[in-house]
């Protein structure tokens, strides 16, 4: 309960120095959602694994999602899919720690306690959706659609769970008449799950120990082993915990089943075997199966839709051959996609290959959204309806350009924890350039998912030192050798932190008419450099960093952007910074005059928009919640500051717990200049993000903890007691970052009321610590403007 004081108390402030609407706004939907599955270090569970993550991405899953991966040591040793989807690394229950008894369902719920308990994700959502390996997204999961409320969380129906209404319940439980037999796909409020996973993880272990009571008439268990003590582990926590499900029988369907008429799942299960003619699928079949890391090899094409329309006259049992076959094309798709993103060459052309790629298939397997009739809490009122009657948003896929050194690998790490943090749509890909020596002693594999393109930091032909050119160059490579369903692609710089999702429909993006963020610097638009460089200087817009546009532009666009890049950086003649604006004069921003320069070519006319990038220790504008920081200039507060170049030849990644020295805390900084507050509130938050991605970096790679007096993190208390304080301070620093323009307007009694209740928030935190038994977390450039890249 101690735990909970900080949040209740954050509310209190929230309510004290906010006005009411902007409280009413912050509590509006869509709220902040995270999608769970868990899975073993094996071959098995990574070809589930790509076929989910492909869904979740075709579907528009909102909110990030992570695969909780339980490892013994000498599986992790020799694992080779830790690139496979983001990850939260959780202790092995297989084998059971005290009883030695084997049962690795025991992982998921304890996986489950365990993020809750340690990732900082848990900390910043409000809503979870758990799912299984074994299933194909169809359409956007999301909680308060489908009715889930504090209290009354959504699931599937597991009729087959007899012991809710037997012996087995009434000894498992103390509330057997609570128990439901759901399960499959689980979604609801965060309290609730903070509340249900040590019951959840408890309870599976007691009736796994039942075992006079594993028998197939008091559990439903076919096989009488005792196999779905984790389900009912779940229906009897649920039950402890006073959670009264809504279910809903028509979410998930499993292939081979028919569903309802009218009726369109939006969930595939195929923990069953099913087939559609002679056609098959058993999943147990390919349990040792390595096909993930086999390139171009796929599961047996089922029949085509052709075919079966031929062989099944009925229209409803037609229907639900039909959904068989688009749950393992599906996973066939996810596997070609995922093969093609390793590198692997393009396969034979098949009549199966070609129907994948066919309008006919993308047709087929768009997504599916829930609408409601009306209002209500009743889940059989809902409906599916097609894609076409509500908005559509196109998919966007995400890249950034790093080399193979240290420098990009701790920057890598505070963008990619970011991006999970921050909604982004999509999936992500670093553009890893690395000559064959550097990639030989590379350490840095495992930070993003990677696609691996030449070094052109020597030009091949000149012999130049530009590390720069290999933004374009690896742009080009990635698009030349990767098949991408996406329609937007959003390119950003390693060096930077993102705080909320960056997509075109927000910001306007169209076919044409790329989004981008201003860069006054490049002055060589308005001079005799764009005369030179480009046909149309007229259509040269001073713009970089941050960049959305749509894939048919990239495609004509990248090739230009590095012939560009390439002639800027040969015309030593205009390095001069008076021709560039490049205060060195030494040819170093030619990477962004190549982008200016290569899309005038196309007349391509950028959406220039201020409100999405800020460099920390610039002046925020009241009321613009920036999406992007840029820390490629030095800031700093007060006496701290950052500098990235400062960090070039520093290990971050590799050396444990290392880290960037702790800016200052929000509530020492003056009040008395709102501009500056806000300025030193969002530089503080940049260092604070770096250093948390650090931290939880160190975590994952199983760093041992240091003891309290040389802990480079100044936090490893057993009790997490000072995490518990930094906890504090970082929502107090959030709450003042949020509600910033509210209290512009607030007379100075008011503002003091805010302090007073600050103050007060740090006490409790303090007093929180003592009573916490909880363990915490620790929440703890480019060099100059001229030189960014």
């Amino acid at each position: 309960m101690a735990s909970l004081v900080p949040a209740a108390i954050v509310m209190l402030v929230v309510v004290a120095v906010c006005p009411s609407s902007a409280l009413a706004e912050a509590q509006k939907a869509p709220w902040r959602m995270h999608t769970l599955f868990s899975v073993e270090c094996q071959d098995y569970f990574d070809w589930q694994t790509v076929g989910l993550m492909h869904s979740y991405r075709k579907a528009r899953q909102p909110g990030p999602i992570t695969r909780l991966l339980s490892c013994t040591d000498e599986q992790r040793r020799r694992y080779r899919g830790m690139g496979l989807a983001p990850t939260f690394e959780v202790p092995s229950m297989s084998r059971h720690p005290r009883t030695g008894d084997w049962y690795p369902a025991l992982n998921k719920p304890a996986g489950v306690l365990h993020w809750i308990e340690h990732s900082e994700d848990a900390d910043n959502v409000d809503w979870v959706v758990i799912l299984d390996a074994d299933m194909i997204i169809r359409g956007p999961i999301v909680p308060w659609e489908l009715g889930a409320e504090k209290g009354r969380p959504v699931a599937a129906y597991y009729g087959y769970l007899r012991g809710c209404d037997n012996i087995l319940s009434r000894l498992h439980t103390k509330h057997p008449e609570l128990c439901d037999k759901v399960g499959g796909v689980l979604a609801m409020h965060i309290d609730d799950l903070r509340a249900l996973a040590p019951l959840w993880l408890s309870k599976t272990e007691e009736v796994r120990e039942d075992r006079a009571h594993w028998g197939t008439n008091i559990t439903g268990d076919i096989y009488g082993k005792g196999w779905i003590s984790e389900m009912y582990g779940y229906s009897f926590g649920a039950a402890d915990a006073g959670l009264r499900h809504k279910i809903n029988d028509d979410l998930m369907l499993y292939p081979g089943y028919i569903p309802r008429v009218g009726v369109e799942p939006i969930l595939f299960h195929y923990g069953l075997p099913f087939k559609v003619g002679n056609w098959s699928f058993r999943k147990i079949k390919h349990h040792e199966d390595g096909i993930v890391y086999d390139c171009n090899r796929i599961f047996p094409p089922p029949p085509f839709p052709r075919e079966v329309e031929m062989m099944e006259a009925d229209l409803n049992k037609r229907r639900g051959l039909f959904l068989s076959i688009e749950c393992i094309n599906t996973l066939n798709e996810g596997l070609l996609l995922h093969h093609a993103s390793m590198g692997c060459p393009k396969p034979q052309w098949s009549k199966y290959l070609s129907f994948l790629k066919s309008k006919r298939f993308s047709e087929l397997t768009k997504p599916k959204y829930l609408n409601f009739k009306k209002p209500s809490s009743q889940i059989s009122e809902h409906r599916i309806i097609s894609i076409e009657s509500r908005n559509v948003y196109p998919k966007i896929h995400t890249l950034f350009s790093t080399e193979c050194s240290s420098y990009f690998d701790w920057q890598t790490v505070g963008l990619v924890h970011s991006f999970h943090l921050s909604g982004q749509p999509g999936n992500i890909t670093r553009l890893l350039s690395c000559t064959d020596e550097d990639l030989k002693q590379y350490k840095g594999h495992d930070l993003a998912p990677t696609h691996y393109v030449p070094s052109m930091s020597q030009h091949p032909l000149t012999g130049d030192w530009y590390p720069a050119i290999n933004k374009p160059a690896s742009v080009l490579h990635w698009l030349n050798h990767v098949e991408t369903d996406a329609d937007f692609i959003v390119i950003l710089d390693a060096d930077m932190i993102l705080r909320g999702p960056i997509t075109p429909w927000e910001y306007g993006a169209q076919r044409g008419h790329p989004v981008s963020t201003p860069y006054e610097y490049l002055i060589g638009c308005d001079n005799e450099l764009a005369k030179i460089h480009t046909r149309n200087p007229s259509a040269c817009e001073k713009v970089g960093g941050v960049i959305i546009m749509h894939i048919d532009d990239l495609r004509k666009f990248a090739l230009l952007w590095l012939h560009k890049t390439e002639e800027v950086r040969s015309d030593k003649a205009h390095y001069a910074t008076y021709f560039t604006g490049d205060i060195y004069g030494s040819g170093w921003i030619s990477e962004m005059y190549g982008y200016s320069f290569g899309a005038a070519e196309l007349n391509l006319r950028h959406i220039i928009r201020r409100d999405i990038l800020i460099y920390p220790g610039y002046v925020p504008q009241p009321g613009v919640k920036y999406k992007v920081f840029h820390y490629g200039l030095r800031f700093g507060v007060g006496n701290w500051s950052f500098d990235k170049a400062n960090w070039r030849n520093v290990d971050m990644v590799n050396t444990c717990w290392a880290k960037f020295p702790e800016p200052p805390d929000p509530s020492s900084l003056s009040t008395s200049d709102e501009n500056i507050l806000q300025r030193d509130i969002l530089s503080i938050e940049c260092g604070k993000a770096l250093n948390t991605a650090l931290y939880l970096h160190h975590q994952r790679r199983k760093c041992p903890i240091p003891s309290e007096g040389n802990s480079n993190f100044s936090v490893v208390k057993d009790d997490g007691s000072s995490h518990e304080l930094k906890h504090v301070m970082n929502s107090a620093a959030n709450v003042i970052s949020r509600h910033a323009s509210s209290r512009r307007g607030m007379s100075p009694s008011i503002r003091m009321v805010a302090l007073w209740a600050l103050s007060m928030l740090g006490f409790l935190g303090v007093i929180s610590m003592v009573l916490s038994n909880r363990k915490g977390a620790n929440l703890k450039a480019k060099g100059s403007r001229s030189k960014n890249v």
